[in-house]
């Protein structure tokens, strides 16, 4: 009996500690940061698949999204079925259309390469190569190599991104071949060694390390409120301290300085296919005040560059349901940084 009272006492005391230790950790990750990095430079990922999904006319949106939003900087997911939709057969022809018009107008392209790039179902691999394990993996490095080689002397490309968050098992996917990925990335670095490579990885759900050491800059994404089919709208409780945090852990450990917001939410996180949902339900986890909030944050973790993620949800929103809120709130805050 008395052992066993000894063995509780422990249990308690240790639970104790472990609560008191993570009740620290709350309060510091919420301890409010007023300072705002007026100067991070905004920008937005931009897609011509999800635009042309949500029935929009994608090179209208394109344009509009550098001339009358004014956004300068975008992140362009290359997509691989698109691209070389048969062996060896690649139609750069979309791809080349959207960098000459960011040439003409002196804006900075990210590109993002690999499988897993931006929008669902994430992997967008050639329907003749998902049955072929291994010659996926060997026409993946080739594809980035290809890829990397007819745009590394644009003058609007400012980075590569090689695969989307790739240590995030998220998407319809291949498991992840770590080696893989470095294959990739030694393509990518020997093909255009004049550029930096960013690795993306989750904001909240991921310790950075392994995309961080891998990267000349790293990219996190940034999502405040999320929904779930068991609990509905959810927002993370948390500050900015928390992704400061992981960024001082990640200059220890993963020796990485560089860091900047690949992905901030700027549209809405609900279920199913966001426009076929109410806009009234679209309007609950996204509007324009919290997508000021959204900014307000994201400056207050203090990366110099932050991508906004739903340009293309703005524009539907404007030409399509004669909502043009939101995409004039962007156009201001592009106007004035």
């Amino acid at each position: 009996m008395q052992k066993i009272k000894k063995v509780l006492k422990f249990i308690l005391k240790a639970f104790l500690v472990v609560f008191a230790l993570a009740s620290v950790i709350f309060i510091f990750f919420n301890i409010p940061v007023v300072k705002e990095n007026s100067d991070a430079k905004l920008g937005v990922t931009f897609s011509m698949r999800y635009a042309t999904d949500i029935g929009l006319d994608w090179r209208a949106a394109y344009l509009a999204t550098l001339d009358d939003l004014g956004a300068k900087k975008i992140r362009i997911p290359v997509y691989w079925d698109f691209v070389e939709p048969q062996d060896g057969q690649y139609n750069f022809s979309d791809l080349d259309w959207q960098m000459e018009e960011a040439e003409k107008r002196n804006a900075e392209i990210i590109l993002a390469v690999g499988q897993k790039v931006p929008r669902w179902p994430e992997c967008f691999i050639p329907e003749y190569l998902k049955n072929d394990d291994t010659k996926r993996k060997q026409k993946l490095v080739e594809f980035v190599g290809v890829v990397v080689e007819r745009y590394k002397n644009s003058k609007a490309l400012k980075y590569w991104q090689i695969e989307n968050e790739p240590f995030l098992d998220f998407g319809i996917c291949p498991t992840l071949d770590v080696n893989l990925l470095d294959e990739e990335i030694a393509m990518a670095r020997k093909t255009d060694p004049g550029h930096n490579i960013i690795i993306t990885d989750s904001g909240e759900l991921s310790l950075w390390v392994h995309a961080a050491s891998r990267a000349d800059v790293f990219g996190t994404t940034m999502y405040r409120t999320i929904y779930s089919a068991k609990y509905g709208f959810y927002t993370y409780p948390i500050g900015p301290r928390f992704f400061q945090f992981k960024y001082w852990m990640n200059k220890i450990f993963a020796r990485q300085d560089n860091a900047i917001v690949i992905e901030l939410q700027a549209e809405p996180w609900i279920a199913g296919w966001t426009t076929n949902q109410s806009l009234e339900k679209q309007f609950e986890s996204m509007n324009v005040p919290q997508l000021k909030e959204n900014v307000s944050f994201a400056r207050k973790v203090g990366f110099p560059e932050i991508y906004l993620w739903g340009a293309e949800w703005w524009y539907w929103l404007k030409v399509n349901q004669n909502h043009p809120e939101l995409w004039d709130a962007a156009k201001e805050m592009f106007r004035n940084q």
